[in-house]
């Protein structure tokens, strides 16, 4: 699937997916940070959250319907917000300083407020 009017091939052009990627990265980088008991729990969680934005975004573009491209977008909006509140419920019980979060949060602001536009763009060509 494309997007109307432009001329995006792959994911891989939307800035929306690039950025996302971006949250990724940083979600592993901050998570490298918390004490080694917490692998199989909020590291694993935040890095899952993480990684599903980029993944559901371009799972949505490689389906055939306008539909199904938003909903997996819809999706990608779920993981980013389960992102944000592991990571705030992280600084909050001191896994980690809640300046090394202001990065990741940002990006994931940056991110959300992309993909609603694309949300929103889609939907007016349904």
């Amino acid at each position: 699937m494309s997007v109307p009017g432009s001329t995006i091939e792959s994911y891989r052009d939307l800035i929306v997916w690039q950025k996302s990627m971006d949250l990724a990265v940083a979600a592993y980088q901050l998570t490298v940070l918390f004490p080694s008991d917490e692998r199989f729990g909020m590291t694993s969680q935040i890095r899952r959250a993480s990684a599903s934005v980029p993944a559901n975004i371009a799972e949505g573009f490689g389906r055939d319907s306008t539909g199904a491209y938003a909903h997996h977008l819809r999706i990608a909006q779920g993981s980013l917000k389960e992102f944000e509140t592991h990571v705030l419920l992280a600084s909050r019980v001191g896994l980690i300083d809640e300046q090394k979060i202001s990065q990741p949060m940002q990006l994931a602001s940056e991110t959300g407020k992309m993909l609603r536009g694309l949300i929103r763009s889609i939907e007016k060509t349904a």
